[in-house]
């Protein structure tokens, strides 16, 4: 395997938890102790290695997507010395040292993905999103590569609904699929740029939105307060704080901390 170093502090398995906890992703599969993922047609496993990780095989476009799915564009170390002034910040990132939020590379299977998490358990959403995959996905070892946009565009609705949709979703779904909008190009515009081209599409919300900008773009401010695994986190962690009045206590860091506060609670 290729070694690709990763700036510490890092912890591969708390970075990776998201994978194991909620049920096995068939388009993000843990396997034997790494993850495997399809890229450009090709089956790719990231395992931990002393100071990074190993990708197999590397190259310019798998070593993209492992950097990605590690979140390596996050800086830790300034976020955790931010985090010393506050109670309950503090002691989890010390607790939770390393743990690196991972991001989705695709646009387009984010938004997905958010659309059957909406008012479902991660649970529900995942073996919903399995269905999907492995109907209009194709299989390379042991993970799926996730249907693409002009697969889904070309599907009916009727067709979602089969595998678990709700009606409403497979409605979203594909509308998605179909709109005339460049997913990829939203990058290059601000935050409120981003959420009002994406809540002006049918079945996206704010909720949804948010967490484009979290768990795709990166961005530093996105704060999903509309998720109510974060709305309990903070309300019990804060001593019944409102979570839309704590964004400004997490200011500048509101991605991380939203993170690191999610994870908290899943680890105690």
């Amino acid at each position: 395997m290729a070694f690709v170093a990763v700036p510490g502090p890092f912890d591969f398995a708390l970075t990776t938890e998201r994978f194991r906890v909620f049920g096995v992703d068939r388009a993000t599969v843990w396997h034997e102790g790494g993850l495997h993922r399809v890229v450009g047609g090709r089956e790719v496993r990231i395992e931990a290695a002393r100071g990074g990780v190993d990708v197999e095989p590397l190259d310019a476009e798998t070593g993209l997507a492992a950097r990605t799915m590690l979140g390596l564009v996050f800086e830790l170390e300034p976020f955790y010395a931010w985090a010393t002034g506050d109670d309950v910040l503090g002691p989890a990132t010390k607790r939770l040292a390393g743990f690196r939020p991972s991001l989705a590379s695709d646009p387009f299977e984010m938004l997905v993905g958010a659309i059957t998490a909406q008012q479902v358990s991660l649970f529900a959403a995942t073996a919903i999103r399995n269905r999907m995959t492995e109907r209009f996905g194709t299989q390379v070892g042991v993970a799926w590569s996730f249907p693409t946009r002009d697969a889904l565009a070309a599907a009916t609705e009727e067709q979602l609904v089969g595998l678990g949709f709700s009606r409403r979703k497979a409605e979203y779904t594909v509308g998605l699929a179909r709109a005339d909008i460049d997913l990829a190009g939203l990058a290059a515009l601000s935050d409120e740029e981003v959420k009002a081209r994406l809540v002006a599409l049918r079945g996206i919300g704010e909720w949804t939105a948010d967490w484009f900008l979290a768990r795709h773009l990166a961005r530093p401010n996105a704060w999903p307060w509309g998720d109510l695994a974060l709305r309990k986190a903070v309300a019990k962690l804060y001593g019944g704080l409102d979570v839309r009045e704590a964004r400004e206590r997490f200011h500048p860091y509101e991605n991380l901390s939203a993170h690191y506060l999610l994870l908290a609670e899943r680890v105690p």
